[in-house]
């Protein structure tokens, strides 16, 4: 999607389906070529590989928690767990990593990836573009991206409160300080995201892998008294409790599917880390311990049916408090993973212009990626305390969060598709043959989590649901707004050639007038030029648009048209990960051979107060809500970052 910005006012309208190009891979290959370029510049792979086990696979790296515990619930319900039962469960959670995880993300879609990003929107607009701008592709991303805003309020809850609750087995004494700690850890996570996560982030890789090779070593004692458990890498043994238990398989697979939640950060963050590194470490270290912790839970229960806590159950006694502790990084690690996506996404809709501007404050001279969304970062705080608060304790939890994933892999895979067959010029059957595997699997893991809506999937739901009306009114009401404004504008051409038959007064300097349509006059040109009756030597019409591209092409950022002896136009590209900065790319046009003096230029941005009509396009709730994201979207000043000394502010009154 291409979105035309309107920094001169509150609402920036939708604009046609953009030109850009996107990265996808040749024709009919799933080799393509590697595009992702880390922001850790020329960082050493091995550095990049530490680094992506911190960030991509912590959320992945703590369901053993609690996943392999909430899939044995259906079996335990008679009062008898049989070994078949057992061995069926683990193999239900190998086999789901297998395809899920190594299969459709780790093989195929970190392939496919928009100028060396993923995620689902860089998949929405890749799928948008093959579809030639299709309003439902732009529709099933809009829903993705609603659904991850669930997930990433459900994962700190669950994960921290699993790691917490393991004090209970170190002492009952400690039960009623869960909650409490639970909370005073989430609190203090989010209150530290605006210090950035630059310095956190170099413990993440060299923690999580102590986190894995814990696992790991804490299972093979276990597996080496059962080695049966090995006989679960057969998938006969997943088909065969499936086709055995009924409705009661199909509830054990919403807990099954709580092992590869988090598989979704594999794609979203290609961009910082590189599909290679991504690759290895998954393959090297995260697949092989995540396996072996699941088979020495199976071990555990074999020989103790009645473990409550099979994870923690696994270190002897003096190692219970060690690996409680090191289990509560894992999962503030986790935690921080997914709080960043949540940021990251954030600027990505605002870009696409799904979400009004919002402040964003870069955290690291260094890395670009590194923001910090206040707004957000309250919204998800309160969010998280919340759910920990109504749920208490992390099995409650689990009831909420498969929905969440579910429908994000679901969406992801269907994006894919659409991807394979029209930008990538497989066949429908061809797509079909790879796609529809991965679309049936997600399909009943998603309809058993369906089951659990009464008892807390009503959550991701409600905030999806939440989301949505929110990001269609402010698209639709900026549509509105632009249709309406546009009636009464005047068009640039005819404008200029009205001030070249009668030419105010001029003054020395160059006027930057920010709008959202080139060929129209800004409103701010025009009221400087009623009230001020002067103009300046230079005018620069600037329109700033959004392409489908993660970053824009460098020779394409900025181009320069001129319209009149005193008149220009100036349309200024970036790509959806980017934040703008408009005097920085202006000095661009230097080379075009436009020459002024930035400490000699002004910038003129139209302010719209929004007033409800009596016949609006929309009901008046909807009218009240777009009005009051509209107040508190970010000034455009700080959005494109000009310098405040340099602006002129000209506020009009609008009805919507």
């Amino acid at each position: 999607m291409s979105q035309t910005a309107n920094p001169g006012a509150s609402a920036q309208p939708a604009a046609a389906p953009a030109t850009g190009e996107g990265g996808a891979a040749p024709a009919g290959a799933l080799d393509a070529p590697e595009k992702a370029q880390t922001q850790a510049g020329h960082a050493g792979f091995w550095t990049l590989l530490v680094g992506s086990v911190g960030v991509v696979y912590g959320d992945i790296g703590t369901s053993p928690l609690y996943a392999f515990r909430e899939a044995l619930v259906p079996a335990r319900t008679d009062g008898i767990l049989l070994a078949e039962e057992v061995i069926g469960t683990v193999s239900l959670i190998l086999w789901a990593l297998f395809l899920i995880v190594t299969i459709k993300y780790v093989t195929i879609l970190l392939r496919m990836d928009n100028n060396g990003e993923g995620g689902i929107l860089s998949l929405m607009a890749l799928a948008r573009k093959a579809m030639g701008g299709s309003r439902i592709v732009f529709l099933l991303g809009l829903l993705g991206a609603s659904l991850f805003y669930g997930d990433a309020v459900i994962t700190p809850a669950i994960s921290v409160l699993s790691a917490v609750e393991g004090l209970k087995l170190v002492t009952p004494a400690f039960e009623e300080y869960v909650l409490p700690i639970t909370i005073g850890i989430i609190v203090a996570l989010f209150l530290v995201q605006n210090r950035g996560t630059g310095k956190v982030a170099a413990f993440f890789g060299p923690v999580t892998i102590v986190w894995f090779l814990a696992m790991a070593l804490a299972a093979l004692p276990h597996i080496v008294l059962h080695p049966e458990v090995f006989r679960a890498v057969n998938p006969w043994h997943a088909v065969h409790y499936l086709v055995g238990h009924g409705s009661g398989a199909l509830i054990a697979l919403g807990a099954v599917f709580l092992a590869v939640t988090g598989a979704e950060a594999l794609f979203a963050d290609l961009g910082h880390f590189g599909r290679r590194p991504i690759q290895v470490a998954w393959v090297c270290l995260v697949f092989p311990a995540l396996a072996l912790n699941y088979l020495g839970q199976a071990a555990l229960v074999l020989e103790k049916p009645d473990t409550s806590d099979p994870f923690f159950q696994l270190v002897p006694a003096w190692g219970l408090l060690p690996m409680v502790v090191l289990a509560t990084i894992a999962t503030v690690v986790a935690s921080q993973a997914v709080i960043t996506g949540a940021f990251s996404l954030s600027r990505q809709a605002i870009q696409l212009g799904l979400l009004p501007r919002l402040e964003i404050r870069h955290t690291s001279e260094s890395h670009a990626g590194q923001i910090y969304l206040p707004q957000i970062n309250t919204l998800l705080m309160v969010g998280v305390v919340l759910l920990a608060l109504l749920f208490k304790t992390s099995s409650s939890l689990a009831s909420a969060y498969g929905i969440a994933v579910t429908g994000t892999m679901l969406l992801t895979a269907s994006l894919t598709f659409l991807v394979l067959w029209r930008l990538w010029g497989w066949s429908p059957v061809a797509a079909a043959a790879m796609m529809l595997p991965f679309i049936v699997i997600e399909f009943l893991f998603l309809l058993s989590n369906l089951i659990k809506v009464v008892e807390g999937g009503y959550v991701p739901l409600l905030l999806a649901g939440g989301l949505i009306v929110l990001m269609w009114t402010w698209t639709r009401g900026v549509t509105i707004l632009f249709n309406k404004t546009r009636k009464t504008d005047v068009p640039l051409a005819e404008l200029v050639a009205m001030l070249e038959k009668s030419p105010p007064h001029h003054v020395r300097g160059t006027a930057v007038f920010l709008t959202s349509d080139p060929e129209i006059a800004p409103a701010a040109l025009l009221h400087n030029l009623k009230h001020n009756k002067v103009l300046h030597e230079k005018n620069v019409v600037l329109t700033v648009e959004t392409v489908d591209t993660p970053r824009s092409n460098l020779a394409d950022k900025v181009r320069i048209d001129p319209v009149g002896p005193h008149f220009f136009k100036v349309v200024m590209k970036f790509g959806y990960m980017e934040t703008p900065n408009i005097p920085k790319t202006l000095t661009l046009l230097r080379r075009q051979g436009f020459k002024f003096d930035i400490m000699a230029t002004s910038f003129f941005l139209s302010r719209r107060s929004i007033r409800p009509a009596a016949h609006s396009g929309m009901p008046l709730w909807q009218d009240r809500i777009f009005i009051t994201l509209a107040k508190n979207a970010n000034d455009a000043t700080d959005f494109f970052q000009i310098p405040t000394g340099r602006v002129v502010e000209v506020g009009t009154q609008v009805t919507v």
